[in-house]
């Protein structure tokens, strides 16, 4: 594999390196410390390349089953792990641990699990799309049923409090005092801002000046919610590297909430987690509904928090196809899209091996997608794994289909979905034909389109 690594070196004087750590009174002597700041990007030239420049082990590319546990390192098949500074090992160790004991912890999960019903507001309903279904009828009378889970009646709009609720929780436990975020679409701003709010920790949002523009309305509601929103000159990929910069500078008293898939493990796993609460409730209430599983789950892509979280609780069901949706943009053969899993290749990247958008010299292109939340360069380890392993199979939309599917399902069903769950709605244009009679097909429509309406009445 030849690597390429972009490093962007600062002195720090770094003390203790796990705020957890230093609670449990282990102390650890400070020292000078060059941190390197979190942008890696390497690409694998060809299927038996090893990483050799940066020391750690990679699992081959051949067939691993879809059994395979995920390691104490984080690893699915070959993706994933922690590439990461030696002075954030620690944390990484220690936010493992907490995680680990939450899981397990009775008392968290019933305050979880209270806060995510009487804050939160689940369940969130699994929703029949009558006129939806309707229209995709062919002339003899005849389609699937279209069912949406609407993660859009979330508190703040959105499946991203899920996590954001869940994790402010675990921050509040170690005795940090404040939380640092990066968003895109403004959603996890949002519901990060709102967690923080509810459990008296202080709150800044990274996000970039490109989005900030487009999705004002979120920028004002996170400052409403009491958070210090800084703007980020470019979009998602450089806010999450300033979000990671500040969180390296102030270990001991602040903690990074990611909001999606990515990143050193455990942060994939816990995300993953938190939302899986989408694919658990689906199940039970798909079995109210008609007594079975659905036969089609489909969810848009961006780097995969929403997909993963409804995607989880069917992986072992072989007979349940999971189909995740990217943004084509302009189209694949344009360049101007964020289809990562269509046209990316496996690199590292913010700290794991996954699927990124790249050049031939390695560096990050820049993704574009009408649904700011999806321009993401990167996809989740996991959702990697479940490409190469092909148990889900991954399509894409362009902005058109996706502005064109808004519309439909608006004026159809007086659901105005964000522009980000619209791609996974746009695809229902081409399996619908393509399905039995009466096939169960489930839409995570994961976010409200409030904040895109202008966009689409401009497009």
């Amino acid at each position: 594999m030849a690597c390429r690594i972009q490093t962007c070196f600062f002195d720090r004087q770094v003390k203790g390196l796990c705020p957890a750590i230093e609670l449990m009174t282990c102390k650890r002597r400070s020292r000078n410390s060059h941190v390197v700041s979190a942008q890696f990007s390497t690409k694998e030239s060809s299927p038996s390349s090893r990483i050799l420049d940066l020391n750690i082990q990679v699992i081959g590319t051949q067939r691993v089953p879809i059994d395979v546990p995920t390691t104490i390192s984080g690893k699915f098949g070959r993706f994933g792990g922690k590439f990461v500074p030696e002075t954030l090992i620690a944390c990484l160790k220690e936010l493992e641990a907490e995680f680990n004991w939450a899981l397990h912890d009775t008392q968290f999960q019933h305050e979880l699990e209270t806060a995510l019903r009487d804050y939160v507001g689940r369940e969130t309903p699994l929703y029949f799309a009558e006129r939806l279904t309707n229209h995709y009828k062919n002339e003899d009378g005849q389609g699937p049923d279209i069912y949406l889970k609407r993660e859009d009646l979330n508190h703040c709009g959105a499946h991203k409090m899920n996590n954001a609720i869940a994790q402010a929780m675990i921050a509040k436990r170690m005795g940090l005092k404040s939380v640092v975020a990066a968003t895109g679409a403004g959603q996890h701003g949002v519901a990060t801002a709102a967690a923080c709010a509810k459990l008296s920790l202080e709150c800044i949002v990274f996000m970039g000046t490109s989005d900030m523009e487009k999705q004002s309305s979120n920028v004002l509601l996170m400052k409403l919610l009491g958070a210090e929103v800084r703007g980020v000159e470019g979009n998602f990929k450089d806010a999450s590297s300033q979000a990671i910069r500040e969180w390296v500078g102030n270990l001991q008293t602040t903690y990074n909430l990611t909001g999606t898939v990515v990143g050193p493990h455990p942060c994939p796993s816990m995300v993953r987690e938190f939302q899986s609460v989408i694919g658990k409730e689906t199940r039970r209430q798909a079995m109210e509904k008609w007594g079975g599983k659905p036969d089609v789950v489909i969810a848009c892509v961006g780097s995969g928090s929403n997909a993963l979280g409804i995607f989880h609780e069917f992986i072992g069901d072989e007979d349940v196809r999971l189909i995740g949706v990217e943004a084509a943009g302009f189209g694949l053969e344009s360049g101007k899209h964020s289809a990562t899993l269509a046209r990316g290749e496996v690199g590292v990247y913010h700290g794991a091996m996954s699927y990124l958008l790249q050049d031939d010299e390695g560096q990050i292109t820049e993704p574009h997608s009408i649904g700011v939340g999806l321009k993401c360069p990167g996809v989740g380890p996991e959702l990697s794994f479940l490409k190469d392993t092909e148990r889900a199979e991954f399509y894409s939309a362009t902005d058109k289909e996706a502005v064109e599917a808004c519309k439909r399902l608006s004026r159809l069903e007086g659901i105005i979905p964000s522009l980000e769950a619209s791609h996974a709605l746009a695809f229902l244009e081409k399996i619908c034909p393509t399905l039995p009679n009466g096939s169960k097909v489930i839409v995570n429509c994961s976010g409200r389109g409030d904040k895109d309406a202008q966009t689409v009445l401009d497009y």
